[in-house]
């Protein structure tokens, strides 16, 4: 406040008038008045909640990690993803103790000086954490300190099937019964991965689901090639992206080495469907890269994998300036909530991915409200996952059940 300058000139060119000039001043008193909140401790821990009968079903999430942030103010920023202890007894308590809770992009500046790119990924549960804080500091959701673009994302379940990684040994039939599940609940999209050793196989799984589920449902192959083991030559993924397009696919994801540069360029080129990627991007260079060499028709930053919040944002900020849609990589259960306070943040962010087995995700973290004082952690409605009214990530987190639930000595 001590920049502002007082002149009646001044104010009058602002459009603010000289009524506005006691109000102005009894604000600049009250800010440097106040005094800034400091963090005082950060903790990261499991949580776990015993299934029900003591037999726990594999579609549901029983645990999760937790990061915390304490200030001097008596706020409590809560996430639900881990950090490692060694990272956060050396690195992270270090930064950010004693600090400014809203100094972010400090914070993450001292970590990139110590630890390099690895700075970034290390902090991203505390990070969001930190935003819950802030967000709840506020009075705000976090979407809406930064940039506030929409209320709610259309939602699309990628979906893991048991048995093989590959899922070579899942029947097309079931894959198609899933997704006209998923239509029959309300979503409207699924993804799926495209890992068969043959393939083609995918492809023609994806022409049994689009029998089952008609035409206004959206299908997402995700090929992630550096998961699988082996890598597609061009003529194959060229071949695939062909056969996807004649069953009206959405997209098709890193069919390729997840930091080839070319290889996607080359295809998207070449092919009507979209080729998307960018997962394992772990800093905004990393996407730089993508969107100068054009790469991706959609970049997908992982809030937890590129560094946090923030990161994300800026890496949408940066897609947005080359004209390119920015949708957000996803996770399950509550670490949800700072992906969602992320996406409705976006202009170019339409979509948000949540990933698990063959069941809604409303019953895969059924047992994790236990952790809440809400029956639900996020609406889920017509195909869209909306935005939390609360302050911070928008999760009423139950004090005594995260301490009831915590693991100890972990």
């Amino acid at each position: 406040m001590r920049e502002l300058h007082w002149s009646r000139r001044g104010l009058i060119r602002r459009g603010l008038g000289l009524a506005a000039v006691p109000a102005l001043k009894g604000l600049a008193r009250a800010a440097g008045q106040s005094p800034r909140i400091r963090i005082t401790g950060v903790e990261s821990f499991p949580v776990r909640i015993p299934p029900e009968g003591g037999k726990p079903d594999p579609l549901k999430l029983y645990g999760q990690g937790v990061s915390r942030v304490h200030t001097d103010a008596g706020i409590v920023g809560t996430s639900f993803i881990g950090c490692p202890q060694p990272i956060l007894n050396n690195w992270i308590k270090p930064t950010l103790v004693g600090q400014d809770l809203f100094a972010v992009d400090r914070h993450l500046k001292r970590l990139q000086m110590q630890r390099g790119e690895s700075g970034v990924q290390i902090w991203s549960g505390v990070e969001h954490a930190l935003w819950d804080a802030i967000g709840k500091a506020a009075g705000l959701p976090v979407a809406r300190l930064l940039g506030g673009f929409r209320d709610r994302l259309r939602v699309y379940r990628t979906c893991v099937f048991p048995g093989k990684q590959d899922q070579s040994d899942v029947p097309y039939e079931t894959q198609a019964a899933f997704a006209a599940r998923l239509k029959n609940s309300g979503y409207t999209a699924i993804k799926v991965r495209a890992w068969r050793p043959r393939p083609l196989d995918d492809v023609d799984m994806v022409g049994v689901m689009r029998a089952a589920v008609g035409d206004n449902f959206e299908i997402m192959l995700d090929r992630t090639a550096v998961r699988p083991g082996w890598v597609w030559d061009y003529p194959t993924a060229l071949q695939v992206a062909r056969g996807l397009e004649k069953h009206r696919a959405c997209w098709l994801e890193e069919p390729f080495d997840g930091f080839d540069l070319n290889g996607p360029a080359r295809l998207a080129a070449e092919v009507d469907i979209p080729i998307t990627g960018g997962e394992l991007g772990k800093s905004i260079y990393h996407f730089l890269n993508f969107l100068t060499h054009k790469t991706y028709d959609i970049v997908q930053p992982d809030t937890r994998i590129c560094g946090g919040i923030w990161i994300a944002r800026k890496i949408a900020v940066l897609a947005e300036s080359f004209g390119v849609p920015c949708i957000q990589h996803g996770t399950s259960g509550l670490s949800l909530a700072g992906y969602i306070q992320a996406g409705c943040a976006m202009p170019n962010c339409e979509w948000q991915e949540i990933i698990g087995g063959p069941n809604l995700p409303e019953e895969e973290w059924e047992p994790l409200t236990r952790l809440l004082r809400t029956p639900q952690p996020f609406k889920v409605a017509d195909g869209y996952i909306h935005l939390p009214e609360l302050p911070g990530l928008g999760l009423d987190v139950d004090e005594d059940a995260i301490q009831r639930y915590r693991v100890k000595n972990a």
